[in-house]
């Protein structure tokens, strides 16, 4: 997928929210290596470097765009192109003593499998410490999955109709349990106030439109936006003070191995 930093960046205060909730629930007092998956254009990495002065930090991601972003805004700090799945298979990244990962593992299939393997990257009593959105049941993305049924593009974006890419956070836990030492999962729901016209549009314009976005031609995503924005602005009805309110549901989770 290609991503736009700018897009993503529109709605930054709300999307900083859920990490420094997961930062604050990590009781390291000083790791020593630390990395973060999927660390798109690298402001929440730095808050982990904020959090952690001291620490050898390095923020991965696969996509071009978000790395340059991260490399321009903070060249002092290592940032390196790769895929997580990739990354936690090949058992070379063993010795951290902290994997963080907010708003990406989502994005990757297999998480019966992907979450016991990123444990195993963790030195003696590491912390994995993962956010994802868990808000598929939501009107915003009912809708979008409705919208991707219209005949004009159903078979283009089949692939992505059915789409439900984070399970229940009991499932979460029968995967981590048998390896983790400690283990916390908690979900939050956060009433977040946006600003601006078609204001849920342009927040799922930096997320979940992204394959859409990619899969179709410009006219088809033209198409495909209006649509989309017209339900959505009866879900979500802009207020009389301008504001809409978007009711996003997170799942945390940290995980400490012995």
């Amino acid at each position: 997928m290609t991503w736009s930093a700018e897009q993503y960046l529109r709605f930054g205060g709300h999307r900083l929210r859920p990490v420094l909730d997961l930062i604050a629930a990590v009781h390291l007092s000083a790791p020593a290596r630390v990395i973060d998956l999927g660390c798109g254009p690298g402001n929440a990495t730095m808050l982990l470097r904020e959090r952690w002065p001291g620490c050898e930090l390095t923020g991965l991601d696969n996509d071009a765009a978000m790395l340059a972003k991260a490399r321009a805004d903070h060249p002092g700090e290592h940032w390196v192109a790769g895929d997580i799945a990739a990354w936690a298979r090949e058992g070379t990244a063993a010795g951290y003593d902290l994997v963080f990962t907010n708003a990406a593992l989502h994005w990757l299939p297999d998480h019966a499998s992907l979450f016991p393997a990123l444990l195993e990257a963790l030195a003696p009593g590491g912390v994995l410490a993962c956010q994802m959105p868990r808000n598929f049941a939501a009107p915003s993305h009912r809708l979008l999955r409705e919208t991707m049924q219209d005949a004009r593009w159903r078979q283009r974006l089949a692939a992505f109709a059915d789409w439900e890419p984070v399970a229940a956070p009991s499932a979460y836990y029968d995967w981590l349990r048998p390896h983790a030492r400690t283990l916390d999962i908690w979900e939050t729901e956060y009433l977040q106030v946006l600003e601006g016209e078609d204001a849920v549009l342009e927040w799922i314009k930096g997320s979940a439109l992204v394959p859409v976005r990619d899969t179709l031609d410009a006219d088809g995503y033209a198409a495909f936006t209006a649509r989309f924005g017209q339900a959505l602005r009866e879900a979500y009805p802009r207020r009389s003070d301008g504001t809409t309110l978007l009711p996003f549901r997170r799942l945390f989770m940290v995980a400490q191995v012995a």
